[in-house]
């Protein structure tokens, strides 16, 4: 039922695994989070595939987890585009859908936004944010919650640009529990604990998750969401640090058929948080815009 494959590209090779390829609906892709993440959690929904019979495609995008590069040149929005642009032509992929988490997500915007994208039939947004600056702003919702001593941390740590300290780390951590995720322990799904390989794909965001300061901290794609021709399913946590308002500017800009739900309880990973739930919606839009 697991096809896994290597695509060549730009000298270096891309990891590509296919879960149910023998069915014959219009594949979805998955665009994973980070920049610098992996695939691995989003092997979380291999179940979508046999429950809806349709191929689910995911992979490692360039300079992340099986898809390793040593030429920091190459670990650039554009990049990743055109990696996804290949993948496509690659796979032979007359017809699909798209589905892109936290920086997936944004990915998945700059792809649409760029050019007609004539063979996707839909897309999904999944915790993500279509403006860096809107991001960091409402981050500082989360940030209050923390003691005065963390937000000391974190005001120093922004001032200096130095996100390297023991310091600092802890204080993410706090951060995280309160709108991402716990850090996955003995008990937690095994591709949740798979280690990851090294990656400088980070930096196109920045060591600090709520203050970029690497290439996306110019990312403002707000008013280019009108390009947006297709179905758009949105997708959030209720304690999602893509907040209401993040989503909500989303779903006023898009102009194509839409719908949006939040899923009660969740924060930033609600396909995992809400797995069962949220596979049910993604099934029944995907269906539905067919």
């Amino acid at each position: 039922m697991i096809k896994e494959l290597y695509m060549p590209f730009m000298g270096y090779k891309t990891y590509i695994r296919i879960v149910g390829a023998e069915y014959t609906k219009a594949p979805l892709i998955l665009l994973h989070g980070g920049p610098g993440s992996t695939h691995n959690s989003q092997e979380l929904l291999d179940v979508l595939s046999e429950k809806d019979k349709r191929p689910l495609i995911m992979y490692d995008q360039l300079g992340c987890g099986l898809s390793p590069c040593d030429d920091k040149s190459l670990l650039h929005p554009s990049i990743w585009i055109k990696e996804l642009e290949s993948l496509v032509k690659y796979l032979n992929l007359a017809k699909y859908h798209l589905l892109g988490h936290s920086w997936g997500g944004m990915l998945l915007i700059m792809y649409m936004c760029g050019k007609g994208r004539a063979n996707v039939k839909s897309i999904i947004l999944s915790s993500t944010l279509s403006s860096a600056r809107l991001w960091a702003k409402e981050s500082r919702q989360f940030i209050r919650q923390l003691s005065k001593d963390d937000r000391k941390v974190i005001k120093e740590a922004n001032k200096t640009k130095n996100y390297d300290s023991k310091e600092f780390k802890e204080v993410l951590d706090r951060y995280y529990k309160i709108c991402v995720f716990d850090r996955p322990d003995e008990n937690s799904p095994e591709c949740l604990r798979r280690e990851k390989p090294k990656t400088l794909s980070y930096e196109a965001w920045g060591k600090s998750e709520f203050h970029p300061t690497g290439e996306l901290k110019n990312y403002e794609y707000t008013n280019k969401l009108k390009n947006i021709k297709v179905p758009t399913l949105i997708l959030s946590g209720e304690k999602d640090e893509s907040t209401p308002k993040q989503n909500s500017l989303m779903y006023r800009k898009i102009k194509a058929y839409k719908e949006q739900y939040i899923f009660k309880g969740a924060r930033h990973m609600t396909y995992y948080e809400s797995r069962d739930l949220y596979i049910e919606k993604v099934i029944k839009f995907l269906n539905k815009v067919e």
